[in-house]
């Protein structure tokens, strides 16, 4: 059990709101005049092939030292070492929140109602092993004894986003297995994928734990319905649908063959999934090995984020600048900007992981909050957002703090392409600091034949005021074990601003009313009335629907 305590009535936060006030006009110039070796002192490296530099933050030591007396005051490492031990802390559905399980490699015995779930997580493993190695062979065959060219993941949320943000961003590292994510339960999604894809050689896995998620069960039949048509035969069905579920009932009902069920645990969340059995497409993708590395490297941040001291532990450190930011400047948002076309998905992943973990108002005491929680995530990748939103981030009036992401080396070294891609995110990073003076500006114009009334006009649209705060984190190489760091680091730090802000961090009670009230108007579209029931605006569009269709 989590212990409810409000940040705001902590001494640490009153001395965070004395210590913001007198230092609210720092600049991030003068604190790199004042300290040169600024950079050392607020950078972390993890092994040989990961950096984290939060120098061109809006923080000093001192600030660092008042965001850990927080952390320390809301008993941080008291809930970090509950999670580990399988403490029921998704208090609200009666869990434990226990996917570092899933990637334990050490192996070691972790606990829950009394047995070591270990063996249970290994043999799932070694389940996945023989199945993914079967299909990659070649030895797998489909109804008319064709091997699988093609695996439809079909899920919704963490049973799609993590899987498919994974599979992008180790492209490099594919088979010759063809991938594809069926997710909306717009008709769409679905049919576009039909048309590339051939029945005879194509693989379905359904991912739900429960088999009744609406959007995807829609998908799992139509996809069924499909295949039939060209099969003819429902016992062909084991041969080409697979299920991730706990929900052997219903797997069976729907035609899968109970061998080919993949388990996972009520202790796992969906938005941390992608490290279990919901993972097996990344798997079928990259091969068994390479999900193992992937689960290595987010094995080794578990351990540095249990283990480490605060002051340099890497997800308390971005989640305390986070907080720093989200509660007393008030950002509102914050960037996650990955410069490698392969990472395009990530920032879309921790959208949800993060905005459906701490997008809660009410406190672990079920009272209302009466200060900011998760903060909007959103992204792009670099190059292709300086051209599209960089200009407010650069020159708005909203305050977005951002962390920037690159690897040092290219899985595509053509030309110099990665250098000028590199060259942009270590200037954007600079350029957001410290900004560009109205001296500057004036100086540029020097030698210019323009005349002073039009360089007077233009200078003040080509300053930059800077101190913009970033981090940058510069990896060697996108790897499946760099990219397992990344996404546990990104994990642990929702899961540490969640502890300061004394809520849930492990439920999702936010998407349930409208998947409740969508239950009730489906029924209403399946006949001719007129619709009264709702309010006078969800009444005007359900009928003009209806018009439409008529």
């Amino acid at each position: 059990m989590l212990k409810n305590i409000n940040p705001i009535k902590t001494k640490a936060w009153k001395k965070l709101v004395e210590h913001f006030e007198i230092n609210k006009g720092m600049l991030l110039k003068k604190l790199f005049a004042q300290d040169a070796n600024r950079f050392d002192k607020l950078s972390i490296r993890f092994g040989t092939s990961l950096l984290i530099d939060y120098s061109k933050n809006l923080i000093t030591e001192e600030t660092l030292t008042k965001l850990f007396d927080l952390a320390n005051e809301t008993e941080l490492k008291t809930a970090i070492s509950s999670m580990f031990k399988g403490d029921i802390i998704n208090h609200t559905e009666g869990r434990a929140v226990l996917h570092i399980a899933l990637r334990n490699r050490s192996n070691k015995p972790i606990i829950l109602n009394g047995q070591d779930i270990m063996p249970s997580v290994n043999a799932v493993l070694e389940k996945i092993k023989l199945f993914t190695n079967s299909v990659i062979s070649g030895k797998w065959k489909g109804y008319t004894g064709k091997s699988i060219t093609d695996i439809v993941n079909i899920g919704i949320g963490g049973s799609d986003l993590g899987p498919h943000m994974v599979s992008e961003a180790l492209s490099s590292y594919r088979n010759h297995l063809k991938l594809h994510f069926v997710s909306n339960v717009d008709g769409t999604d679905i049919v576009e994928t039909f048309k590339k894809i051939n029945p005879e050689t194509t693989l379905f896995l359904i991912a739900s734990k429960t088999f009744t998620t609406q959007e995807t069960m829609t998908n799992a039949f139509s996809a069924r319905s499909w295949f039939l048509k060209s099969s003819g035969n429902q016992s062909d069905i084991e041969k080409h649908f697979i299920a991730l579920s706990v929900n052997s009932v219903s797997v069976v009902e729907f035609g899968i063959n109970i061998e080919n069920m993949f388990e996972f645990w009520d202790w796992v969340g969906g938005r941390y999934s992608l490290w279990s059995s919901v993972g097996l497409s990344i798997a079928l993708s990259v091969g068994y090995e390479n999900f193992i590395e992937l689960l290595e490297g987010a094995h080794e941040i578990d351990k540095h984020f249990i283990s480490t001291e605060f002051e340099e532990n890497i997800p308390v450190i971005l989640a305390l600048i986070g907080v720093w930011y989200n509660n007393f400047y008030g950002a509102e948002s914050e960037a996650i900007l990955p410069y490698d076309r392969y990472m395009h998905r990530f920032s879309a992943y921790f959208q949800q992981a993060n905005m459906e973990s701490n997008g809660k108002y009410i406190d672990r005491n079920g009272k209302v909050v009466k200060y900011q929680t998760g903060p909007i995530v959103w992204g792009e990748p670099g190059t292709n957002g300086q051209h599209a939103f960089y200009q407010l981030i650069h020159q708005g009036t909203k305050f977005i703090p951002c962390d920037f992401i690159a690897p040092a080396i290219s899985h595509n070294p053509i030309g110099d392409h990665h250098k000028k891609l590199i060259s942009n995110f270590f200037a954007q990073t600079e350029a957001l600091a410290f900004g560009k003076s109205e001296e500057v500006v004036l100086n540029e114009f020097k030698n210019s034949k323009k005349s002073s009334k039009y360089i007077n006009m233009l200078v003040p649209f080509k300053v930059f005021q800077g101190n913009r705060p970033t981090n940058s984190i510069l990896i060697e190489k996108i790897t499946p074990r760099i990219l397992g760091n990344l996404i546990a680091i990104y994990e642990h730090k929702i899961f540490v601003q969640g502890i300061i802000w004394n809520i849930f961090s492990f439920d999702q009670w936010g998407v349930e009313l409208g998947k409740e009230l969508a239950d009730k108007i489906l029924l209403e579209l399946d006949n001719d009335l007129k619709i009264t029931s709702h309010d006078s605006s969800t009444n005007g569009l359900i009928n003009v629907f209806k018009k439409f269709n008529s």
